[in-house]
């Protein structure tokens, strides 16, 4: 199983999102998410999130907090527990990432861009500043199938807003 961190970095009202569209065999290819990847052997999820954001924008985070754990369970990826973070303050200068595009957008734009179903979901909890959370989220395929944050099962549409 993999285990990753995400981070969505906020700067006046928008997140720095990065449009993955440069590297071969990625499952996130053309979506929009935030900043993260993969937690290496004995490394703890802030490390990692720290680590991810700055290999990854040139960025240092100095104000961060954990939000919660989602959990992808997928019928044709590998299964992932992901450690969601959010950061308000950061340091260093925005360079180019070879995973794709960086950019600031409008944190009520993000949920019309291509993203997963299931992202919508924790993009709201962060919006709304829920307290830290445990979600589930179940693929078949691509398509959001089951989606139980706390314990609690919730609707899922098979339409895309």
């Amino acid at each position: 199983m993999k285990r990753t961190t995400l981070c969505y970095i906020e700067r006046d009202g928008c997140w720095l999102m990065l449009h993955r569209t440069k590297k071969k065999d990625d499952g996130n290819h053309d979506k929009w998410i935030g900043v993260g990847g993969h937690i290496e052997p004995g490394e703890t999820p802030e490390a990692c999130v720290l680590r991810e954001v700055q290999e990854e924008t040139g960025l240092r985070l100095t104000a961060y907090r954990a939000r919660g754990v989602v959990r992808f369970r997928s019928d044709e990826y590998e299964d992932e527990d992901m450690y969601l973070f959010t950061a308000t303050g950061f340091s260093g200068r925005l360079r180019a990432c070879d995973e794709g595009e960086l950019q600031w957008i409008d944190r009520d734009a993000v949920p019309s861009l291509p993203i997963w179903a299931g992202d919508r979901i924790f993009l709201k909890l962060l919006c709304e500043d829920a307290p830290a959370f445990e979600l589930t989220l179940q693929y078949r395929g691509e398509a959001l199938a089951r989606a139980v944050l706390d314990g609690r099962e919730l609707p899922v549409s098979e339409e895309e807003p």
